[in-house]
């Protein structure tokens, strides 16, 4: 009798269910309208979530969304707890030496907020002895810190969990000003905040999704993801849902 175990492997194989690879996309839970936690859900939201989800969908593969303090996101994916960083993360020389960065795929700039009655610039806030708030392993606010040690420089930077936190700061009068995004800057005036944007510090800034460096074929795969999903109408109608727009 002929040995069958081959025939029999081969049809197991073929009726062995194929299972989607599965991916951690660590967020900062407090980040509108990129990413950030519903308080009515209690799940991940925002535009950064559901662009991930589209295109998680579209290339076939499984994604889940995990809050994570974002002064420590950068280790906890070199420790392999997640598998990327989608989340408006700007891609900066210091990040590319720790993480590859998928192509941009948003444009911002570092700007100024400051109480809605204030007349402080941006010259004003660079000069003057006051009391600057920057939201904790933020490049903007690394860059703030950097500053603040050159000669002639008398602002004093405190650094923030969260941009809400922040934001709060300037409003009741703790802080003088505070740097961010530009678009959660406009998330927060378009939704009532007593602020303004005082000025814009620096070039433009790129957002990209952060990978390990070995990950070269995960980081292909959101790269093609990205492809289809800025050529389809959800990446239009994902917008308009959030406001994210450019401050040009």
């Amino acid at each position: 009798m002929r040995n069958c175990l081959p025939i029999l492997l081969l049809m197991l194989a073929c009726f062995t269910p194929a299972f989607a690879a599965s991916y951690t996309n660590g967020i900062d839970a407090n980040n509108p309208p990129f990413a950030y936690v519903d308080e009515k859900s209690g799940k991940p939201a925002g535009f950064d979530v559901e662009a991930m989800d589209w295109i998680a969908k579209t290339m076939g593969f499984e994604v889940k969304h995990a809050p994570i303090a974002w002064d420590a996101i950068i280790p906890i994916l070199l420790a392999q707890k997640i598998d990327m960083i989608c989340s408006g993360m700007t891609i900066t020389p210091t990040r590319e030496r720790l993480v590859a960065f998928s192509v941009p795929y948003w444009r911002m700039y570092n700007v100024f907020v400051v109480k809605q009655d204030s007349n402080l610039t941006v010259a004003a806030i660079l000069t003057e002895q006051l009391k600057i708030g920057g939201q904790r392993g933020s490049s903007e606010a690394t860059a703030l810190v950097k500053m603040q040690k050159q000669q002639g420089v008398h602002f004093s930077v405190r650094l923030y969990d969260s941009g809400f936190l922040m934001i709060d700061d300037v409003v009741n009068g703790r802080l003088h000003a505070a740097i961010m995004d530009s678009q959660p800057a406009q998330d927060a005036v378009s939704h009532g905040k007593p602020i303004r944007i005082a000025g814009i510090l620096g070039a433009p800034v790129n957002f990209g999704v952060a990978f390990r460096m070995e990950d070269v074929e995960l980081r292909k795969l959101v790269n093609a993801g990205y492809a289809k999903l800025t050529a389809d109408p959800f990446w239009v109608q994902l917008q308009l849902k959030y406001g994210v727009k450019s401050f040009d």
